[in-house]
C-alpha cells in the first residue's frame, strides 16, 4: 500500500485535534493499571478486607458493560465529538471524588460513575482519531496503538509512583491529566458528522442472537473472569509496596502492548486466528494454575503475572477480530455487544473471587480462573467452523467478513495483462497511482487501482477507517485523472477486517484469476520494519503472487519484490 518514496511521512505530524484525543487515550489506558499497585494500600488504610478492595473492579466493569448497550446509540444521536467530551467530563468528576472519599464504599460508588464516562470514551476515541487525523488512517493507528503502549505500561508505574505518597495520589492525577484532555478535546476537536442512521438502543442485544457473535462474546466472558480475577487478586501475595507493585505491572504492561501489536498479527497469519487462540487460552490457563499453585511464594505470583501479559496481548487482539469477522451486523453495534459480555465478565469476577477467598483460601480464586480460561477453549471450538467460514466467505446479511474485491467503475475490457496498483487512504495515494500508471504505459497495459478499505483492530477496539462512500469516492477520483492522462483503468475495493495478510494472499489471488502482470504497492507509513515483517500486507502478497510484485516511488525506478529480497529490506530498516 501506499506511502511516499524514502522517508515514510511521520505519523506524528497530525492536527492538535488528534493528539488531544490520543493524550486522553493513554490517560485512559492507564485506567485499570493505575490502581493496582494501591490495592493493598486501599486494603490497609481504609480496613477493608481485599473483597472488598475488589469491587472497584466490579462497580466500574459493570457500569461500564451495562452503558455499552447505549453508547452506540447516544453517539449516533448526539454525536462523535460531544460523546468523548461528556465521557472525559464525567471520568474527572468522579476520579476526583474518588479521591476524596474516606470510605471504600464511596470509592467503590465513585468508580462506578467512572465506569460510565469510560464506556463513552473507549467508544468513540479509536473513531475519531481515524476520522480526524492527516494523511488517512494509517498515522492514526501508529499514533493510537502507541497511546496504547504507553497507557498500559506507564499506567502502573505512575500509578505506584503517585500510590507511594499516598492512596489518593492515583485517582486525583487521573482527574488532572483527564481535565487537561477534557480542555484540549473541547478546543481542538470538530464537530465530527452524525451517522446516517440513529443506532436502535436495544441493536446490541439483538445482535446476541446472532450465534457467531454470542459464541465469541461467552468466549470473552470466560477470558475476562480469568484476566480480572488476576488483575484483582494478584497484588496481594506478591507482599510489595505501591513502587515496587508499579514495576511489576509495569513489565506487565509493555508485554500487553507489544504482544498486542507486534505479535498479534505475525501469530495470526502464520497459523490462523483460532489455533493461535486455543493454545494461547491453554497458555493461560496454565499461567494462572501455577499463580494458585504457588500463591505463598511471592516470586512465582510476580513472574507469572509479568509472562501473562503476552497472553494477554494475543487474546486481546485476536478475540477482537474473531468477533468482527463473525458478526453479521454493523461494527459498532457488534462491539458494543461484544463489550457488554466482555465486561460483565469482567466485573463478576473480582467479586465471586473475594467471597471464594474469604471462604476458602486465595489459590481457590486463581484456580477457578485457570478453569474459566480452559472453558473457553471448548466455547471458541464451539464456533470454529463459523469463524473459519467467516475468513472465507461473505456473512448471512451479505456483508463481506473475509477480505472481499468489489468493482468500482467500468469493468475492464480486452484482454491484455493489467498492472494492478494498491493504494489505501494515504495522501500519498496519487503519487503512488500515478507512478504505477507510467509503468502501465512503459509496458502498454491497463491500469487497475485496488483501494484498500481496513476495519483497524487496536487491542480490544475495532473502527472503519472509511466510509464505503468514502473508498468508492477515492477510486473515483484516482480514476478520473488517470482518464485525464490517457490511461486505460479500472477500479477496485477490497475491504479487509484487520487480517492485513489475508488482504495481500486475496489480492495475489485476484492477480492470478485475471492473468495480471505485476502487482505495485508503495512504501508504508508504518515503515519497512512493518511493511516487509511477517504477517504484513506486503510480504503475504509477496509469497502468494505468481506475478511479479514491485515497489514503486514518484521518484524513482520500481523494485522488485521477492521472498528473497524481503528479509534484506527488512534487516535493513532494523
Amino acid at each position: 500500500m501506499s506511502a511516499p518514496h524514502g522517508t515514510a511521512a511521520s505519523p506524528f505530524r497530525q492536527p492538535r485535534a488528534v493528539w488531544a484525543v490520543a493524550f486522553a487515550c493513554v490517560i485512559s489506558f492507564m485506567g485499570i493499571g493505575l490502581v493496582d499497585p494501591i490495592l493493598p494500600a486501599l486494603a490497609k488504610n481504609l480496613h477493608a478486607t481485599p473483597s472488598q478492595v475488589s469491587l472497584l473492579f466490579s462497580s466500574y466493569l459493570i457500569v461500564t458493560a451495562a452503558a455499552m448497550l447505549f453508547v452506540g446509540w447516544f453517539s449516533s444521536r448526539f454525536g462523535a465529538k460531544r460523546t468523548l467530551v461528556i465521557g472525559l467530563a464525567v471520568i474527572v468528576v468522579f476520579a476526583a471524588l474518588a479521591g476524596t472519599s474516606g470510605s471504600i464504599n464511596g470509592i467503590v460508588g465513585f468508580r462506578a460513575g467512572w465506569g460510565l464516562g469510560n464506556a463513552l470514551f473507549i467508544a468513540t476515541s479509536l473513531a475519531v482519531i481515524v476520522a480526524s487525523a492527516s494523511g488517512g488512517f494509517g498515522g492514526a493507528i501508529i499514533l493510537y496503538e502507541t497511546a496504547l503502549g504507553l497507557g498500559i505500561a506507564v499506567g502502573p508505574l505512575l500509578g505506584g509512583e503517585l500510590g507511594g505518597i499516598s492512596w489518593r495520589g492515583p485517582f486525583f492525577g487521573v482527574a488532572v491529566l483527564m481535565a487537561i484532555a477534557l480542555i484540549a478535546t473541547a478546543i481542538f476537536v470538530p464537530d465530527l458528522p452524525k451517522p446516517k442512521h440513529v443506532t436502535s438502543p436495544l441493536a446490541p442485544l439483538k445482535a446476541l442472537r446472532h450465534r457467531g457473535l454470542l459464541t465469541m462474546g461467552i468466549m470473552a466472558l470466560l477470558y475476562n473472569w480469568g484476566f480480572f480475577t488476576m488483575l484483582g487478586y494478584a497484588p496481594y501475595p506478591m507482599e510489595l509496596d505501591a513502587h515496587q507493585l508499579g514495576l511489576v505491572f509495569t513489565g506487565w504492561g509493555l508485554l500487553v502492548a507489544a504482544f498486542s501489536v507486534f505479535f498479534a498479527p505475525r501469530l495470526q497469519a502464520r497459523y490462523g486466528t483460532a489455533p493461535v487462540l486455543y493454545v494461547n487460552l491453554a497458555g493461560l490457563s496454565v499461567v494462572m494454575a501455577v499463580i494458585a499453585a504457588g500463591v505463598a511464594t511471592p516470586t512465582v505470583v510476580i513472574v507469572s503475572v509479568i509472562v501473562s501479559g503476552a497472553f494477554i496481548g494475543i487474546n486481546n487482539t485476536l478475540t477482537t477480530q474473531a468477533v468482527m469477522l463473525v458478526s453479521p451486523v454493523e461494527r459498532p453495534v457488534a462491539s458494543s455487544a461484544y463489550g457488554f459480555l466482555r465486561f460483565i465478565g469482567g466485573g463478576l469476577a473480582p467479586y465471586a473471587a473475594g467471597k471464594l477467598a474469604d471462604a476458602t483460601d486465595l489459590s481457590v480464586p486463581f484456580y477457578l480462573g485457570a478453569a474459566t480460561f480452559l472453558l473457553a477453549i471448548p466455547v471458541l471450538a464451539s464456533g470454529h467452523g463459523l469463524l473459519r467460514e467467516a475468513e472465507q466467505h461473505t456473512d448471512e446479511g451479505g456483508e463481506s467478513v473475509a477480505p472481499a474485491l468489489t468493482p468500482v467503475g467500468k469493468p475492464a475490457s480486452g484482454s491484455t495483462p493489467r498492472i494492478i496498483v494498491a493504494v489505501s487512504a494515504q495522501a500519498e495515494a496519487a503519487a503512488i497511482v500515478d507512478a504505477a500508471a507510467r509503468l502501465a504505459r512503459d509496458t502498454h497495459s491497463p491500469l487497475e487501482v485496488v483501494h484498500v478499505q481496513l476495519t483497524a483492530v487496536v487491542e480490544e477496539l475495532a473502527a472503519d477507517t472509511e466510509t464505503p462512500d468514502q473508498a468508492r469516492a477515492a477510486v473515483t477520483a484516482h480514476l478520473d485523472r488517470l482518464a485525464e492522462q490517457g490511461v486505460p483503468a479500472t477500479g477496485q475495493i477490497l475491504t479487509t477486517v484487520g487480517d492485513h495478510s489475508a488482504a495481500g494472499r486475496v489480492l495475489a489471488r485476484h492477480a492470478a484469476d485475471t492473468g495480471a502482470r505485476a502487482i505495485a504497492v508503495g512504501r508504508s507509513p508504518h515503515g519497512p520494519l512493518t511493511q516487509f515483517a511477517e504477517g504484513s500486507f506486503t510480504t503475504a502478497l509477496t509469497h502468494a503472487a505468481t506475478c511479479t510484485v514491485v515497489l514503486v516511488a514518484p521518484d524513482s525506478a520500481p523494485r522488485q519484490l521477492t521472498s528473497a529480497t524481503l528479509p534484506a529490506l527488512r534487516d535493513g530498516a532494523a
